[in-house]
């Protein structure tokens, strides 16, 4: 009796071939968004397809799978492939979708919220996220969920507070969207700059306004991302740890702890 010759699965190929090209996608897209080469829009979308051409190399390695226990068909090799490679490409959309379930919903957080520092809106367009003052609901989200997001203040001339700024922001990767201005005649000044996150480069508007109310110098903050329905405590962390640093950076300057 003749043994049947056994068929190599084509789905199989299939499973591998999409999985690598979802993998060379997510990796080209990536860097691509990170240089400025592709835009934020099309980088969401492009995420998107990715995702779903990983789903369909799982899908197609479910169905290599069964033609392989059902009938011996070769190509386990190339189905788990396919497998390791879409599970590898999902892996940061799981992990985001964990965040987002677990996260805040917010997207834009400031020290103030009954005058939050102003946004340069210029460069924002109708695809953007909505700029609106908070809603007593997101106030009290803030408030419980990002406790250390406070603004500052400072027993010290506008000047040296305002240098302090400066020092800060250049340490940062944040494109400034108007020249650095000078304390000369200001008694409030708001210093404008766009930063992005540092995994996925996604861009948020920041706003750091400093003001003289006469007894004090007061620094306000505020981050607000551009795109996405929640920021997972990326804007958060930007101001706690900008205003952070702002003050070892005023401490080193007078040697002195500032007030809060």
């Amino acid at each position: 009796m003749e043994t049947p010759e056994r068929q190599t699965s084509k789905v199989a190929g299939w499973s591998r071939r999409t999985g690598a090209f979802s993998a060379v996608l997510l990796l080209t897209v990536l860097i691509g968004h990170r240089y400025g080469l592709v835009e934020t829009p099309a980088f969401l979308w492009v995420l998107g397809i990715v995702a779903l051409l990983a789903a369909f190399a799982l899908l197609f390695a479910g169905f290599a799978f069964s033609r392989l226990w059902n009938f011996g068909d070769r190509g386990g090799r190339d189905l788990t492939v396919g497998t390791l490679l879409a599970l590898l490409v999902l892996a940061p959309f799981g992990i985001a979708a964990y965040w987002a379930a677990t996260y805040t919903p917010l997207r834009d957080i400031s020290t103030d919220f009954d005058d939050p520092p102003m946004l340069d809106t210029s460069t924002r367009t109708g695809d953007m996220n909505a700029l609106s003052p908070p809603t007593p609901g997101e106030q009290r989200l803030q408030t419980e969920t990002y406790p250390l997001v406070t603004g500052r203040s400072y027993n010290l001339p506008f000047d040296r507070v305002l240098e302090a700024v400066e020092t800060v922001l250049d340490r940062r990767d944040w494109q400034l969207t108007a020249p650095f201005p000078r304390a000369i005649g200001q008694s409030e000044v708001t210093i404008n700059a766009l930063a992005k996150s540092f995994i996925l480069s996604l861009p948020a508007d920041v706003a750091v306004r400093v003001t003289d109310d006469g007894d004090a110098i007061i620094v306000d903050m505020r981050s607000a991302s551009r795109y996405g329905r929640y920021d997972l405590g990326d804007n958060a962390v930007r101001v706690v740890d900008f205003l952070a640093e702002l003050d070892q950076e005023v401490a080193g300057q007078v040697g002195t702890a500032p007030t809060e």
